[in-house]
């Protein structure tokens, strides 16, 4: 594949420089039929802010061939890369990454700003792809959540806590929980760097984290969830019933698991106020959309 058109125009050039030098010095592509060759997946973050740049080479298998003649390669004809790092993954999968990342050169993160918020985004953490549309995006889920500095908030699928730190700007509380370890340690990372101390974040499925809270005490006024494409867990709807705050905003990357969703909330005593959807992949037919929902 040689363009991407929902991406960063760039990163089309940047994956083609990185193939043709692989290309020179011999490096083998990955067949999935066959689970043989090294090279699986280049996988390239452009920071929309701040131009900085980090390179994912994802490889079947630890050693690398020719390495220091790659990087030296890569760093001369790609001067935005601050950061090149592997990910293996010897599985017979078409997952993209593996369980095991390491930096090969540079930093293991790359800074990016959403708003005023500064992210640190590491090779696996999930980070939107359109970062104009993520500002929109946002500003509607904070919107929706109509904070006034006091309330309680739990982020559902938070993954590296860039909603739960926008709302964290606005209330007195936030809880974010993601099942990804490297997620949850970016999240920490960038609450941090941007001094926010009214947020805690935890690993683990959101159906089995969020009722710990519930047992804990953890009362909110508003739960956030924004879950992948299979939508919410039914577990995490029925403690979304069980604890009964006054609004769920939901943001949404697939429209038919979110009706079903709604469905749900809504025979358990939510009303659907508003839908707003957001255009984050143009020349496709995928739309993100962020729900309100308010107790009957």
């Amino acid at each position: 594949m040689e363009t991407c058109l929902i991406q960063h125009e760039h990163n089309d050039s940047v994956v083609a420089a990185v193939k043709g030098i692989g290309r020179e010095l011999g490096i083998s592509a990955y067949n999935e039929e066959t689970s043989r060759g090294l090279l699986r997946h280049v996988v390239v973050k452009k920071a929309f802010r701040t131009g900085e740049m980090m390179l994912v080479l994802v490889t079947n298998g630890r050693d690398i061939p020719h390495l220091d003649a790659w990087l030296g390669s890569i760093r001369e004809q790609l001067p935005d890369v601050v950061s090149i790092c592997q990910n293996v993954n010897t599985q017979r999968t078409n997952v993209i990454f593996g369980n095991e990342t390491r930096v090969l050169w540079g930093r293991d993160v790359i800074y990016d700003y959403i708003g005023d918020v500064q992210f640190a985004i590491s090779a696996r953490s999930f980070y939107q792809v359109n970062p104009a549309q993520t500002e929109v995006l946002y500003g509607k889920t904070v919107e929706y959540a109509g904070l006034t500095g006091n309330e309680t908030v739990i982020d559902a699928y938070c993954g590296i806590g860039t909603i739960s730190l926008f709302l964290a700007q606005h209330a007195a509380k936030v809880y974010g929980v993601e099942i990804v370890p490297e997620a949850i340690e970016d999240a920490r990372g960038n609450a941090k760097l941007n001094n926010m101390n009214n947020v805690v974040f935890e690993v683990g499925a959101s159906e089995d984290v969020i009722p710990n809270w519930k047992e804990q005490g953890v009362t909110p006024d508003v739960i956030v969830v924004d879950p992948p494409r299979k939508g919410c867990d039914p577990r995490l709807l029925d403690t979304i019933l069980q604890m009964q705050p006054e609004r769920v905003v939901y943001v949404s990357c697939n429209p038919s698991t979110l009706a079903r969703d709604l469905r749900v909330l809504e025979d358990g005593g939510y009303k659907t106020v508003e839908v707003t959807p957001v255009d984050m992949f143009p020349h496709t037919t995928h739309i993100e959309s962020v729900a309100l929902l308010e107790l009957k």
